[in-house]
């Protein structure tokens, strides 16, 4: 799959678009001589380039990849950590925060691709994705109560709603990592494909998704993330204010027209 277009954004991120995809963007780590350990530059790019992809109504999907062979990421950068002080600790925080929630805050879905490493703020990555595609050297885990911390990048809120409140509570407290086969049974990613095909699984899913309407996949994301938490009811009207959104856009009029006219849609993205 040839490469269309490509952005730097700082030295450890790029954004990627490839041939006869062009509404699925790629967003790849890429700090390989550190297994993607988001340092503070890395965590302030992962934010701008999310912004950046927000803004662009063009990108039906996102797939979250690492150029690194043997990591997705390995979490945060404990040897920059290692040398501030509290104060920059401190200033550093919304930094590190950004990164994570752009990525959870991006409109389109996203799917991350995960192969070998991805613990601690790596994971935390990819749980942000709707849906984490995984080959079979993933390993998975937080864990930060190991080394004096706790997950900070959504980890303690995110893990629970995919997994069970027990479920998370065990993998946070004992900081374990989990293999691939583990990590699929238990819920941790969503599928399992053989090794060295996540990436490919991945952006062929996000092909999959961006076929479909822009205007519907994004009401449909903030359906279901802002419905979550809420009882059954406060749910429904979540699911009802989204419907309304789409129920007379260009898109929705395509679509009906389209189905009727047996041929593919050609969706005008509003």
């Amino acid at each position: 799959m040839g490469v269309t277009s490509e952005q730097r954004f700082g030295e450890f991120v790029v954004v990627r678009r490839h041939e006869g995809q062009d509404h699925v963007a790629e967003l790849v780590l890429d700090r390989p001589k550190a297994m993607n350990a988001v340092s503070t530059a890395m965590a302030r790019s992962i934010a701008e380039a999310c912004s950046a992809l927000g803004a662009d109504t063009g990108v039906r999907a996102t797939v979250l990849t690492s150029s690194h062979d043997r990591a997705f990421c390995v979490g945060a950068d404990l040897k920059e950590r290692n040398s501030f002080t509290d104060a920059e600790l401190v200033r550093q925080r919304p930094t590190a925060r950004a990164a994570y929630t752009g990525v959870l805050e991006l409109p389109m879905p996203v799917v991350a691709a995960v192969h070998g490493f991805a613990l601690g703020g790596g994971f935390e990555l990819a749980l942000a994705c709707d849906v984490i595609v995984a080959d079979r050297t993933a390993v998975v885990g937080l864990p930060e109560v190991s080394v004096g911390v706790i997950p900070g990048g959504g980890g303690t809120q995110l893990l629970p709603r995919r997994v069970g409140a027990a479920r998370a509570a065990e993998l946070v407290f004992s900081a374990r990592r989990v293999e691939a086969a583990e990590a699929r049974e238990l819920g941790l990613v969503d599928e399992l494909v053989e090794a060295g095909r996540d990436r490919e699984e991945a952006l062929a899913l996000g092909g999959r998704i961006a076929a479909n309407s822009p205007v519907g996949l994004r009401a449909a994301k903030r359906a279901l993330r802002l419905g979550q938490g809420l009882d059954l009811r406060a749910g429904l009207e979540v699911e009802d204010a989204a419907w309304r959104s789409v129920a007379f856009s260009g898109d929705r009029a395509e679509g009906v027209a389209a189905f009727n006219e047996k041929r593919k849609p050609s969706w005008p993205g509003e």
